[in-house]
């Protein structure tokens, strides 16, 4: 009896390409074992970031790839999420119940950046992961509302806050510790203190991607953010339209000076589709995001529609991906969650939490 050989297994397995990585399965190192017994297969693959809803898809995609070896008995395929911690920038030290904090940013205010945080906040916990967002826009604090969210955080030793739930999000924001309509009339100092505080003094709970929202532009959150906070990547939200790219191009130059990795740029309000007639028109211009991430030679993540629905679903407190779970714009937003996570999981692993503290004593 003929059986299969190892070898060509592990060849097909470099010529499938997974969607999230762009990268085949064995440079991605998500080949965990492969047992060959006479005809049969069976293979262990290990993802490192959130796909719940894509195993069933990569399992018969893979499967088909393989029958193109010569007689093949039956498949098998059995498939893990292992998420893990990343290298930071400047050797700073990982939150000890934070596995990896990305950054949310934009250049300019009103291209939809908190509504997409929530939303990608959100699919990321429908693939699986465990997720929190902190609200890091002091001046104007939205995810409370978009949350459906409000009172203050509660305490149990009078120094540290839990975080706030919504959705089975773990969340954090200036929002529930001011009134709604109480101005923030602070200087930098004050603000970044604040930033400070809202991470360090919450008591997150084994999150595996806390997501930021930051403020637009570039100041003192920002240069903060960058200095001092653990951050494994992050992402650029913009609009097609000219002066928006400008000033988003602005925000990745930033964490490239930084050295945190930009881990794509994601395109809002690409195209807006009547609901009367069906018309579709490009109103802030088209291709802008995709022109970014080429000239940056980074990824383009994906573009999101101008669609009212989004903006009322915020508004209600009943985001897009709750609201709407099968809707084509909550499919987008779980696609580019995945490929963003998918980016950070090739990146470098931080091992710091693996080993024990060594301690040499005199005796």
């Amino acid at each position: 009896m003929s059986t299969v050989n190892k070898t060509d297994v592990e060849h097909l397995l470099k010529t499938f390409i997974d969607p999230h990585t762009e990268t085949d399965l064995i440079s991605a190192k998500a080949v965990n074992y492969i047992d060959i017994n006479g005809k049969d297969i069976n293979i262990k693959l290990v993802l490192g970031y959130p796909a719940k809803s894509y195993i069933e898809e990569l399992k018969v995609s893979l499967k088909e790839h393989l029958r193109g070896l010569t007689n093949v008995g039956t498949i098998t395929i059995d498939v893990e999420i292992k998420i893990v911690a990343h290298s930071v920038q400047q050797a700073l030290k990982p939150i000890k119940a934070i596995k990896n904090i990305i950054a949310v940013a934009s250049g300019k205010g009103g291209v939809g950046k908190s509504t997409t945080t929530v939303n990608l906040a959100l699919a990321l916990a429908a693939e699986g992961a465990k997720v929190g967002i902190l609200d890091a826009d002091i001046y104007g604090p939205s995810i409370p509302m978009m949350l459906g969210l409000s009172g203050h955080p509660a305490s149990e030793d009078g120094k540290t806050m839990l975080p706030k739930i919504g959705y089975g999000i773990q969340t954090n924001s200036i929002g529930y510790l001011i009134d709604q309509d109480q101005p923030m009339i602070w200087r930098g100092p004050m603000v970044t203190n604040a930033l400070q505080q809202l991470l360090n003094e919450t008591k997150w709970v084994d999150i595996d991607y806390l997501i930021i929202d930051l403020p637009p532009g570039t100041g003192d959150i920002q240069l903060t953010l960058s200095q001092q906070i653990p951050v494994s990547g992050a992402v650029i939200v913009t609009t097609p339209q000219d002066i928006a790219l400008i000033d988003a191009q602005r925000g990745l130059g930033m964490f490239e000076k930084v050295n945190v990795p930009v881990l794509g740029i994601i395109e809002n309000m690409s195209l807006h589709v009547c609901n009367n007639c069906g018309h579709e028109e490009a109103i802030f211009g088209e291709g802008g995001g995709l022109m970014m991430a080429k000239k940056n030679n980074t990824e383009f993540l994906g573009s999101l529609p101008l669609d009212i629905n989004i903006r009322k679903f915020a508004d209600s407190g009943r985001p897009t991906v709750v609201s709407d779970p099968e809707g084509r714009a909550t499919q987008i937003y779980q696609q580019i969650a995945r490929k963003m996570t998918a980016k950070l999981a090739l990146k470098a692993k931080d091992f710091r939490g693996k080993f024990p503290n060594i301690v040499v004593e005199n005796s």
